[in-house]
């Protein structure tokens, strides 16, 4: 079966089915509810007469059509079937649903035909008088966070603001308005709640003077595997009562106008305000605060530069016995004319704790993607105040810079060498991170044995 049209008092619905997917074309072009038409479906396919009649012998008994509520049926649907891939019929398949039985468990329904009247059960009837909201989908996003593969928002003029997202494996980045790693499960949430979106209602009388589609104020656009499904927002319905709860911090829900790219119907959404929030602040909510991408059992080698004095670099030791956690890390101190480089035992509990430190540095703001030159030397990145190089194996060198401390705030700029974007993080990184050996070497005089009495 590819087309059905049910037809009746105040009904008049059709379906379509595109692909593997049903669609209802009328009134209103919209998704369907795959339960609702699989339950039509399945009551077309296995209907059963319990038993039949002529329809030419209706006149011998004295009755006709009427007496059994065929002649205007309460319900008609018609049907055509055929290939997907192939031709389909063009003449559809009738049927006529009438009266109940006196008992009230069945109901008459006439042949495609027109020869024969068949009793059947009601639950044909029952499925068909399924109303329009009850045969509609109410999702509006249907790609699952485990498909999608890129999110996509723009504003409404003057702003014009374009921002895109791509998923590469597990990882989420921003691709515009600028190059960035994005926090993966804010942009899975963020996708998430955009399934979650319902169709409040549908508008058919009075539309509003500028429809989404004219004039959208967000565009936000979800791809897949092959596809793309797109939410045009227009303007807020106007709220029965505007003023906000008081004593709570959560945002209202706020209920738009909104239409699906390449779609008429008009209908409403309601947004929640945490989701508006993060929409509009994309750039910031969606956006990856930690500064370093790395796994601190990584890194092999830990070098720290500050103006005026020599780099101080601590190199893991490579036992083959010990785990990363385990192994031991040594201080190179560099030699004088005579001697050459030096090594003394290092902290191992310290470096972990730096290591560790690094990986979860976060920015407190995203200050500047485009930077001048003035800015940059504002903040320091002429003479950065720390250069501190983590080494990894198989990757390029890791460099972070950070900049002048800014005493009022408590915070300092940070940067990774070779990117533009400049991010103000916790100050307390430069106390963590003296570049002198003497803050970093064992402080362990003896290690007793295992089983070792003090008296």
């Amino acid at each position: 079966i590819r087309t059905l049209t049910i037809t009746g008092s105040n009904r008049d619905l059709a379906l379509t089915k595109r692909g593997d997917d049903w669609f209802i074309t009328k009134p209103i072009e919209w998704p369907a509810n795959p339960n609702a038409v699989s339950r039509i479906i399945n009551d077309l396919q296995f209907l059963e007469h319990e038993t039949s009649f002529n329809v030419s012998d209706l006149a011998k008994n004295g009755q006709s059509l009427a007496d059994y509520g065929l002649d205007h049926p309460k319900l008609t649907v018609a049907f055509t079937s055929g290939d997907p891939n192939g031709t389909q019929s063009t003449l559809p398949t009738l049927l006529r649903l009438g009266d109940t039985t006196k008992d009230g468990i069945r109901l008459y329904l006439l042949s495609p035909d027109g020869e024969r009247v068949h009793v059947v059960s009601q639950s044909l009837a029952r499925s068909l008088s399924l109303s329009f909201e009850e045969l509609r989908a109410d999702t509006i996003f249907t790609i699952p966070v485990f498909e999608a593969r890129s999110l996509n928002l723009q504003t409404a003029a003057p702003a014009n603001l374009r921002i895109r997202l791509r998923r590469d494996a597990s990882r989420w980045t921003f691709e515009a308005p600028f190059t960035a790693r994005a926090n993966k499960v804010a942009t899975e949430l963020a996708i998430n709640s955009l399934n979650a979106l319902r169709v409040k209602s549908f508008i058919t009388p009075n539309p509003p003077a500028s429809l989404p589609a004219d004039k959208p104020a967000l565009r936000i656009s979800l791809e897949g595997n092959n596809r793309r499904e797109t939410l045009l927002l227009g303007d807020p319905v106007a709220p029965a009562n505007s003023s906000p709860p008081t004593g709570t911090a959560v945002s209202p829900d706020i209920e738009y106008y909104a239409q699906l790219d390449g779609r008429a119907a008009l209908f409403t959404v309601s947004l929640p305000g945490k989701l508006k929030e993060t929409l509009d602040q994309a750039q910031d909510k969606l956006r990856e605060s930690r500064i370093i991408e790395v796994e601190p059992r990584a890194v092999t080698a830990l070098t720290l530069t500050a103006p005026g004095q020599p780099p101080l670099t601590r190199q893991r030791l490579e036992t083959g016995e010990q785990s990363a956690e385990m192994a031991a890390w040594q201080i190179v101190l560099r030699g004088d004319g005579v001697r050459g480089p030096q090594t003394v035992p290092a902290d191992r509990a310290a470096v972990a704790r730096l290591l560790e430190k690094l990986s979860l540095l976060s920015a407190k703001t995203f200050q500047s993607d485009a930077p001048r030159d003035a800015d940059l030397e504002t903040w320091g990145f002429n003479r950065p105040e720390r250069e501190i190089t983590l080494t990894v194996p198989g990757a390029q060198p890791i460099t972070l810079q950070i900049g002048l401390a800014t005493p009022r705030d408590a915070v300092a700029y940070a940067r990774l060498a070779g990117s533009s974007s400049v991010y103000s993080v916790d100050a307390e990184i430069l106390r963590d991170t003296p570049v002198v050996a003497r803050a970093w070497r064992d402080r362990l005089l003896r290690e007793l044995p295992a089983g070792a009495r003090i008296t």
